[in-house]
């Protein structure tokens, strides 16, 4: 296969909202693409951009060396590809739909089964960010296969590659939208608790917003929290379990005040009343990690 970035045939299979985003970045930067997609007339815009449309998936497969899969979740590649299995062997398949650490190795295995290199990946941001500066996707599998595809890959997102095992990437993603959903949820609780007060998402959200920005650099002002963390260290001279926890009460409290849900402070609060109840109170606030962590 040609390594030159301008003249790597890519396929592209799904053509939603994040594949037609990286069918116009690859076209951008010279690539050819074929695509295919169930609901054909989804390709009628990346088409007129200059992409070929292939009548079958396994004629998409059969056009490029290098397939990109933007798919609801790994059981859709199957039911695609099934049909192309045949044109499979030889060829790099690229999931980047999202699936369970497990389902991507267990992908893997598919793969190899018909003769294919398998990598994973997630993509970490939306798509109208797809191809620019700030885009990124953590891709994990064989490095030799990385290597060879790594300058048609970089035209979506810089690659953050995690190792040879295929679930890593989307043991990434899934923390990183672990972190991304619950913050989402807490936005809304925090609106929705403001609202009890008569205080309007229009005035609210602009307030919440600071907090979520001002994390890292209050994280960044204190001491190495990564650090501490690998090593098992919680000095709690910054704050506090006992500080946190009584937040957390305060919150669920406040919740259940206003008669709105409070499930998502019961469970913040959950983790730091385990800390406490195993004497944990004057250690820093990191110490819950060991409530969630399956070996505590």
């Amino acid at each position: 296969m040609n390594s030159s970035a301008t003249t790597v045939t890519v396929t592209v299979i799904g053509l939603g909202p994040m594949g037609q985003a990286m069918v116009h970045s690859l076209l951008a930067a010279g690539h050819p693409v074929t695509v295919w997609n169930r609901n054909a007339s989804r390709a009628d815009e990346v088409v007129a951009a200059g992409a070929e449309l292939a009548d079958s998936p396994a004629k998409a497969v059969a056009a490029s060396d290098l397939i990109i899969l933007s798919l609801t979740d790994y059981q859709a590649m199957y039911d695609v590809l099934g049909s192309a299995a045949g044109e499979l062997a030889g060829r790099t398949l690229v999931n980047l739909s999202s699936e369970s650490p497990a389902g991507t190795r267990q992908g893997a295995e598919w793969a190899a089964s018909h003769g294919a290199g398998f990598l994973t990946g997630g993509m970490m941001v939306p798509a109208p960010m797809v191809g620019t500066p700030d885009a990124y996707v953590y891709v994990s599998g064989p490095a030799d296969l990385l290597a060879r595809h790594e300058d048609a890959l970089a035209r979506i997102g810089s690659v953050r590659y995690l190792g040879e095992d295929p679930g890593l990437a989307q043991l990434m993603y899934q923390a990183n939208l672990d972190v991304f959903l619950t913050s989402l949820s807490a936005l809304l609780h925090g609106v929705a608790l403001l609202e009890t007060g008569g205080i309007k998402p229009t005035a609210a959200l602009p307030e919440l917003m600071q907090t979520l920005a001002g994390i890292p650099p209050m994280l960044a002002a204190g001491e190495d929290l990564a650090a501490q963390l690998e090593a098992g260290e919680h000095p709690g001279h910054l704050s506090t379990v006992t500080m946190m926890g009584a937040t957390a009460d305060h919150l669920v409290a406040a919740s259940e005040a206003a008669g709105i849900d409070a499930d998502l402070p019961r469970a913040v609060q959950a983790h730091y009343a385990w800390a406490r109840s195993r004497g944990h109170g004057a250690e820093n606030w990191s110490r819950i990690i060991d409530a969630i962590r399956p070996y505590a």
